[in-house]
């Protein structure tokens, strides 16, 4: 495909035999439509998820569309490491991985340090996807034609800088939508450096990127109040799909663009339309930072130090 080449889901080819792995499934969420188009045409597709009772509600959306789909289940907060640890090691009995979709799903939240002492939104959004990422590598190699899709953001322009300082050091005020920035920025300096890397150990494995544009999820909700109905998070929820130019689905459409078209690693897709806000998805462009070979060597080597595993 060309930059100017356009993607639609008529263009999402069959999908049996094939196990996608998709983080960030909450019902409506992006990860939920990316998983529902996936299974309707027919991959085997692993839901993986903060809690079992969320994993189960969206097992059973999907079924009511596609009675006959092939779903399993993993627990995984990727704000914990142990817990994404414990569920990499639950997913190893799978076999081997066609497609794992990095679909972090934290936005703007209140200052918090998780356990392993990290930022809450770096911990869910970089940190947890990249030792998740290293962990199943061996079961996306095993597939002969893995790929890694990470799911960023247009916000990754309002960062000034890559998040190079130490991770468990605060620096200065906590200033929730500049670190957002940067956990998605961060996306694209781990896709970027992941495809370089597994380009030159010979891994056949590509990385890829994908954004939403401007998608009507429950996201902001979530990230501000903790829920996406109830009070003021359902005035924030409401507000948000009103000015939201694009349907989750229509932002999961990058997401399944990057995950299944004849596309090179280090990818990025996003909808075509004015800012990349909606439209058609196709092959896109990060902002400058975002290809800084020098910050994408630290931030892994900073990902390695604090997760605790190397790859490739």
């Amino acid at each position: 495909m060309t930059r100017r080449d356009t993607w639609s889901l008529a263009d999402l080819p069959a999908q049996t035999g094939r196990t996608v792995l998709v983080t960030g499934t909450t019902v409506g969420g992006l990860g939920h439509h990316t998983a529902l188009e996936l299974a309707r045409r027919g991959a085997r597709v692993v839901l993986a998820g903060r809690t079992e009772a969320r994993l189960q509600e969206t097992a059973r959306v999907i079924r009511d569309e596609v009675p006959d789909a092939a779903l399993d289940q993993v627990v995984v907060d990727l704000a914990d490491l142990g817990s994404v640890r414990r569920g990499a090691a639950i997913a190893s009995g799978l076999g081997p991985l066609d497609v794992l979709v990095n679909n972090p799903g934290v936005m703007g939240t209140p200052y918090h340090r998780t356990a392993d002492g990290l930022e809450q939104q770096m911990a869910t959004n970089h940190f947890g996807p990249f030792l998740l990422t290293g962990l199943l590598l061996p079961q996306l190699a095993a597939s002969g034609h893995g790929r890694v899709v990470t799911v960023s953001s247009q916000m990754h322009r309002i960062a000034r800088r890559a998040p190079l300082h130490d991770p468990r050091v605060q620096e200065g005020r906590y200033q929730r939508w500049p670190v957002y920035g940067q956990t998605k920025l961060a996306n694209l300096l781990f896709t970027y450096e992941l495809d370089r890397r597994l380009r030159r150990a010979e891994v056949p494995v590509k990385a890829l990127a994908a954004h939403p544009g401007f998608a009507s999820t429950h996201l902001a909700a979530n990230g501000q109040y903790g829920r996406s109905s109830g009070g003021i998070a359902s005035i924030l929820d409401g507000a948000i799909r009103l000015v939201s130019p694009s349907t989750p689905l229509e932002g999961a459409a990058p997401s399944l663009m990057a995950a299944t078209a004849d596309l090179p690693g280090a990818t990025y897709c996003g909808p075509s339309g004015l800012a990349g806000w909606s439209g058609a998805p196709q092959v896109t462009t990060s902002n400058k930072l975002s290809y800084d070979e020098t910050a994408q060597r630290r931030l892994w080597q900073i990902s390695e130090d604090v997760t605790g595993v190397r790859f490739p």
